[in-house]
């Protein structure tokens, strides 16, 4: 190994040659930290600029400009005089800066307040609004009782509709079953008399055929009979067994695995807002392919029937004038509606399986059969379906029809439509029912309305298309 030995003069320029670059190292530090302390300074008097003019404009942030200000000016030492607060503004004694200081510290405190006082407004109203929610969705449940009455007649394929009943029913507290049977049929009777006290089976005691009847309308006597049979089953559950809520189900419907769910969480509706008189599981236009989603609800100028909630305070007002026949087209009358609404689903959660009946398979084929049921539970109880009040609903949802594009049915037809929701105009009864032919809908009107329609909007789904078909007036 070869050792090296550095002399004296070698020592003496390795320690110059250290010294300049350490000497280096520092004056690129101190240029780069001044360069960073410089471009802090920049960005501090920028903000400070920014504060100011928020301050003077009384912007969003004034409140926490007017505090930087006032912590730029504490002193870094404490003092011995009164606190701020308690110092007098009109000392003549203290600098200019100081009173102007403290002048800031009292605007600062009266924006704090006005700040405060504002939030709890907003908290307040915050919490009514959360109240409001409340007794729309969640506490739906609570102390909820509505009796199930299904009206039956002579058909043993009650055991179908009733064992849907039995299936989903969450509580038999809840919601007690009452089948009250017309006709005198045995076998219907020995059906359900089958369920013993799961269910209540009363009889309509009379069989007759109905006095009143117009000669030339004794050949729709059934209908009459079927009046007759809902005053007197109606009566049964309200008058007679006390209950003030009641659901009325035909006995060939079939209902949704979230029937029970979609009535409790409504019914708060049903009792906050005097403007709703029903509630109904059924959709006219509910056919498949012209519905998608299960958790929309609409409010309806239309009384749907085919599963249905009423008050017994509405019982009371109809009982008197209850009419003889066509109860149904009878509650759709003016006299009897009164501007109400009802409040219906996009995807019905009722469907009718009874081909034969009084009206002899009218509409099945041809509509009915094509109805969709809802298949897929949704949480409406836990929904905040506040939204469906007349006053949420005609500000929101009417309104923001009247905003949409503005399309006609050749272009719905001819898919030249790229938007997810549009409105048609109509002119008339007659240029409705064209339009509703086009797109599959209903196109009879009932006391003037066209099925399912709102303040003369009736919305369907066209090939995927949110369609609403509004009156051009």
């Amino acid at each position: 190994m070869k050792v090296v030995f550095i002399t004296k003069q070698g020592w003496l320029i390795l320690l110059v040659a250290c010294v300049f670059i350490i000497g280096n190292c520092l004056l690129l530090y101190r240029f780069l930290n001044k360069a960073s302390i410089a471009e802090n300074e920049k960005l501090r008097q920028l903000a400070e600029r920014y504060f100011e003019n928020d301050y003077v404009r009384g912007g969003r942030l004034s409140e926490l400009a007017a505090a930087v200000r006032v912590l730029k000016k504490r002193p870094t030492k404490p003092r011995t005089r009164l606190n701020e607060s308690e110092t007098p503004l009109h000392d003549s004694t203290l600098p200019l800066d100081e009173k102007k200081r403290l002048v800031l510290i009292k605007d600062a405190q009266e924006r704090t307040k006005k700040s405060a006082i504002k939030f709890k407004v907003t908290a307040r109203t915050s919490k009514e609004k959360q109240s409001v929610t409340t007794v729309i969705s969640s506490s739906a449940a609570n102390d909820f009782v509505a009796a199930i009455v299904v009206i039956a007649c002579n058909r043993p394929t009650v055991k179908r509709c009733l064992d849907l009943l039995l299936k989903y029913r969450p509580s038999a507290k809840q919601f007690p079953i009452i089948v009250s049977q017309d006709c005198g049929h045995q076998e219907t009777a020995d059906v359900i008399a089958s369920y013993k006290d799961q269910v209540r089976h009363v009889k309509q005691p009379d069989l007759s055929n109905v006095q009143g009847v117009p000669g030339n309308m004794l050949s729709m006597m059934g209908y009459y009979k079927i009046s007759r049979h809902y005053k007197w089953a109606l009566g049964q559950a309200f008058d007679h067994l006390s209950y003030d809520t009641v659901i009325i189900v035909e006995d060939d419907l079939d209902i949704a695995p979230d029937f029970y769910e979609y009535f409790t969480a409504t019914k708060p509706l049903l009792d906050k807002d005097p403007s709703l008189w029903c509630i109904s599981a059924w959709n006219d236009n509910g056919k498949e392919g012209m519905v998608q989603r299960n958790d929309a609800l609409y409010r309806t100028d239309f009384f749907p029937g085919l599963g249905w909630m009423l008050r017994k305070s509405l019982w009371d007002e109809l009982k008197p004038k209850w009419p003889l026949g066509f109860w149904d087209d009878w509650m759709r009358e003016p006299t009897q509606r009164k501007n109400r609404a009802c409040i219906r689903p996009e995807i019905p959660r009722t469907k009718t399986f009874g081909r034969v009946g009084v009206s002899r398979g009218q509409f099945f084929d041809q509509h009915l059969r094509f109805i969709k049921l809802n298949d897929q539970v949704h949480p409406f109880t836990k929904t905040d379906l506040s939204y469906l009040l007349k006053d949420n609903y005609d500000e929101k949802f009417v309104k923001r029809i009247h905003t949409l594009p503005l399309v006609t049915v050749d272009q719905l037809v001819k898919k030249n439509v790229f938007v997810p929701e549009v409105q048609v105009h109509y002119s008339s009864e007659q240029d409705f029912q064209f339009v509703a032919k086009q797109l599959g809908a209903m196109t009879d009107f009932k006391a003037g309305i066209p099925r399912m329609a709102y303040q003369g909007i009736v919305s369907i789904i066209f090939s995927g298309v949110t369609v609403h078909l509004v009156p051009s007036n």
